[in-house]
């Protein structure tokens, strides 16, 4: 046999027949290791031209749409046109009058600004920048980030709402509390040169110390926190070119929330605002009510996107008992503060897990959840937008693991930043379809009068 020695020719026809005893015997057709009819093409050493890129191919494999504007349409339920408010400063806004506010509450994929920066970009393109919004003054989690922002802090001690020692509810916009004294600082370098106004949100209190804040090397001035109990803001216009602000504290104690930057430009702010590990009990409970009421009017959102619920999907007998209180309550904190702001309940993505087949499932408690949030949005008049069902239903994540690339981490919950921009893509392609049938109605109003 082309001149082998006898005992590589028998180890070689041994290891063929293990092979082939696959084909012959039945019970053993699930350990087919190999399929002949691939030989040849194996076989075939000629050249061949790539039909597509590599991306192209598995965005083949994989299906969904990562282009905004070729995704399917998946329109909000808002069968009572509770989204027409916000849809009206969208309409402000194009028109080149003030800014539309979106606050977007989440877990832990916004606490780095997936989905919410993509949201915010398409927006911003669509109807002009406003500026970023909300910003926390240092990282409470590793991994926090801010879309063109660098955020540095030291000196700090950082509670979150759902992890503070203090409990008292006052954690500002943003769900997490800053208290310092003199040397604690933060430095937010911005990427964006054009923005003109920065805004501390801090807690006033008896005895409350002072801050600095800096542009560059100009001394913008003083923030004096002392003073009866409640919520704080003020305001300094940035010299234009400003790349770099910092706070320090000079004399303490002092109690910071965050920081907003905004532009002089009509548009969308999209306030990003996730909390590692939230979900609904953090706005229901664990924020203060008066405290947050007091945010909330500061702000004046013209939108609140809450989106929540993959943490508590792991907790069957919390969804199914509890999840729906608090969400109504939810609801009820925001129309007491804000009556007049449109809400959006965002179901949460798809979460994965390994089935005993070795599959990558759907968690049995998601599609209940979504069930239940949607017919939360039916009962308190808001709308709904099933995240899920647009992303593409059951076992969405585990087809997203085996993409290639892969558009979901190896927990089978935290989108990479592809599989970000897809749900990222879907939210704003919804936003935009609202909008449009909105200004549609407005037409056929407008012409409706002018015949009568």
């Amino acid at each position: 046999m082309l001149g082998f020695p006898r005992k590589t020719t028998v180890t070689i026809l041994a290891f063929l027949g293990y092979l082939a005893v696959t084909d012959v015997v039945p019970v053993l057709h699930n350990y087919k290791v190999l399929d002949w009819t691939t030989i040849p093409s194996v076989l075939e050493f000629s050249e061949r031209k790539p039909t597509a890129t590599p991306e192209a191919e598995a965005q083949q494999r994989l299906r969904p749409e990562t282009d905004p504007n070729k995704q399917q349409k998946h329109a909000f339920l808002d069968p009572n046109r509770q989204l027409d408010n916000f849809y009206k400063g969208l309409h402000r806004a194009a028109s080149g009058n003030g800014a539309v506010r979106i606050l977007h509450y989440g877990d832990s994929p916004t606490t780095a600004d997936l989905i919410t920066s993509d949201v915010r970009k398409l927006l911003q393109k669509q109807f002009g920048d406003a500026g970023h919004g909300f910003c926390l003054i240092a990282k409470p989690w590793a991994w926090y980030a801010h879309q063109g922002l660098d955020l540095q802090g030291s000196g700090w001690t950082i509670e979150p709402a759902n992890q503070s020692g203090v409990k008292d509810g006052l954690y500002g916009l943003g769900g997490v509390s800053f208290r310092g004294g003199p040397g604690a600082a933060s430095r937010i370098r911005v990427k964006d040169l054009s923005y003109r106004r920065v805004e501390v949100a801090f807690l006033r209190q008896p005895g409350g110390g002072q801050l600095r804040v800096y542009a560059g090397e100009s001394d913008l001035g003083a923030v004096n926190t002392d003073g009866e109990r409640g919520s704080g803001f003020e305001a300094f216009d940035l010299p234009a070119g400003t790349a770099d602000i910092q706070l320090k504290a000079m004399s303490g104690p002092v109690r910071v929330f965050g920081v907003g930057l905004e532009k002089t430009d009509p548009g969308v702010i999209y306030h990003s605002l996730g909390v590692n590990g939230a979900y609904v009990s953090v706005l229901a409970k664990f924020f203060g009510e008066e405290h947050w009421r007091e945010q909330l009017q500061h702000y004046k959102p013209d939108l609140v996107i809450v989106n929540y619920g993959t943490n508590e999907s792991m907790y069957p007998q919390f969804v199914d008992f509890t999840s729906e209180k608090e969400m109504k309550e939810i609801v009820r904190r925001i129309r007491k503060a804000v009556p007049e702001t449109s809400i959006l309940i965002m179901s949460p993505m798809d979460r994965g897990q390994r089935m005993a087949t070795g599959a990558i499932g759907t968690v049995p408690a998601i599609p209940r959840l979504v069930a239940i949030q949607q017919r939360v949005a039916q009962d308190t008049g808001t709308a709904f937008f099933n995240t899920f069902d647009a992303m593409g239903g059951m076992g969405t994540m585990g087809r997203w693991y085996e993409a290639e690339p892969r558009l979901v981490g190896a927990d089978f919950i935290h989108p990479m930043p592809a599989g970000a921009r897809i749900v990222g893509g879907l939210l704003y392609q919804a936003l935009l379809d609202g909008y449009n049938k909105y200004k549609l109605r407005l037409l056929q109003t407008k012409t409706m009068v002018a015949k009568n």
